[in-house]
């Protein structure tokens, strides 16, 4: 017997876009992946994302027929972190899984998305903030080799709550 299929990394496209901002949805209703409390227009949402550093996890048993349009399991993107030419090749990624996709490998394919396509444009550290009470991503992400840089303490308001971020990042053993 063959073992199932992985998810397929594809670039994400204004076709992916009603299931990307519905996981974007999924991640803020859990209260545990993100400051923002409401999710973006598709146009904002993409005008903020770097081009080349967008992906989705396509689930291969929903696109049988080969057409790319398999329900779409995750995404990854990145933003540039500064216009400042000294941080040129330093970008803060976003990665959300479907919570019924969790545990299949998703997370991990996008990130290996990501890290292709940032290596590729010559950029050296993929960063980001997690709450430290998601404990699933910080362990996705150190398995991807991602290191905890530190706790930045009482960084921003959730819910009229302090939350904590942990920063973490991920520094490219290719690009000198």
């Amino acid at each position: 017997m063959t073992a199932p299929a992985g998810p397929r990394i594809t670039a994400m496209t204004s076709e992916h876009a009603a299931q990307v901002l519905a996981i974007y949805q999924l991640g803020i209703d859990e209260g545990q992946a993100t400051f923002e409390t409401a999710v973006p227009t598709w146009e904002r949402f993409v005008a903020a994302k770097l081009p080349a550093h967008r992906h989705v996890a396509v689930d291969q048993a929903a696109d049988t027929d080969g057409t790319g349009d398999g329900r779409v399991l995750g995404w990854v993107a990145a933003v540039a972190v500064s216009d400042r030419c000294a941080y040129a090749g330093v970008v803060e990624h976003s990665v959300y899984v479907h919570p019924a996709a969790r545990g299949r490998g998703v997370g991990s394919a996008l990130l290996a998305a990501l890290i292709a396509s940032t290596e590729a444009a010559g950029i050296w550290t993929i960063q980001s903030g997690v709450f430290p009470e998601n404990t699933a991503s910080l362990a996705l992400h150190a398995r991807a080799g991602f290191r905890v840089i530190g706790t930045r303490e009482r960084i921003g308001r959730h819910h009229g709550l302090w939350r904590d971020v942990v920063l973490i990042e991920r520094r490219s053993p290719v690009i000198s």
